[in-house]
């Protein structure tokens, strides 16, 4: 069932030259209980989209639905959203702090319940200036959480952690969608969109350029597997078989692995350290959006 809906949505912002689009153009489809993952390089327009879809920005053009009606008033009660920064307030605890968002709605969450799903209990009465990065996601999370809503925007809720914390966030995510809540999701991570996203869509210059499931999106571009060995493995015989060097390592992309395997051999390359990966969404992001550095 769906439950966002966004039909040709278009953001323009004035500029020295006239205007510029941020966003030209998209639409997507958010289905109930799913994890949708919007990703995109820097400057791609997906926080503007996202601005847009959380009801804090008016499109300038196209329509955004939620379950079937525009958005009103009455939205920003039905969605909670965990900004990519957010001021927690200081010399208050946690539980302070959660009771404190809590009041801004008039449907809550019961306090004890957001507690239990964050796991927050630990640091209840902890000043929110000691909190670890991985507490402090946490925290966020759980205020999002406090009006009960049915969508939740999560805008890079992983961004700095350390990958433990990043591992138990996920958990917290898969809990948050089996109580039967929906998720949107901003990150830079494709691990973490191929773990967690049911649907993604790519953005790039203000459009989407790529839409579907991570297993669909990797199987529609890509028929090929990549084999890994150290760079220095190859000596002589890097100019007769192609590769790409990444750092200590070469990444040769093949579609039939026997005869890849043999011409290394031939070669007299030692296969000692030698792996092979199926192509991941990171090698689909760079294939898409290009390896440019963006502003």
């Amino acid at each position: 069932m769906e439950i966002l809906r966004a039909d040709n949505l278009v953001k323009r912002f004035p500029s020295r030259g006239g205007e510029v689009r941020a966003v030209d153009g998209v639409s997507l489809r958010v289905r109930s209980g799913s994890c949708f993952g919007l990703l995109g390089p820097n400057g791609a327009g997906k926080s503007t989209t996202i601005e847009m879809l959380e009801g804090i920005s008016r499109p300038s053009a196209g329509a955004i639905h939620f379950r079937g009606a525009p958005l009103d008033a009455r939205y920003r009660e039905r969605v909670g959203i965990q900004f990519q920064a957010t001021a927690l307030q200081e010399n208050l605890t946690v539980r302070e702090n959660l009771r404190f968002f809590s009041r801004l709605y008039r449907h809550r969450a019961p306090l004890d319940s957001v507690i239990e799903r964050c796991h927050l209990g630990a640091f209840l009465d902890r000043d929110t200036r000691q909190l670890s990065g991985g507490q402090r996601q946490r925290v966020l999370l759980g205020i999002a959480l406090v009006n009960d809503p049915e969508i939740l925007f999560l805008d890079e809720p992983t961004t700095g952690l350390d990958p433990q914390a990043r591992r138990n966030f996920w958990s917290l995510i898969d809990d948050v969608i089996a109580a039967g809540k929906t998720v949107v999701l901003t990150t830079h991570y494709m691990d973490e969109a191929e773990r967690l996203c049911d649907h993604l869509a790519i953005m790039d210059h203000g459009r989407v350029i790529a839409e579907g499931s991570p297993r669909a999106l990797l199987d529609q571009h890509f028929g090929e597997v990549v084999l890994e060995l150290p760079a220095g493995a190859l000596n002589g015989a890097g100019d007769a078989i192609a590769h790409t060097v990444k750092g200590e390592w070469a990444e040769l992309v093949t579609d039939d692995v026997n005869a890849t395997l043999s011409q290394l051999m031939q070669a007299g390359v030692p296969l000692a350290q030698l792996s092979v990966r199926p192509r991941t969404l990171e090698d689909l992001f760079l294939h898409l959006t290009g390896k440019a550095l963006r502003a």
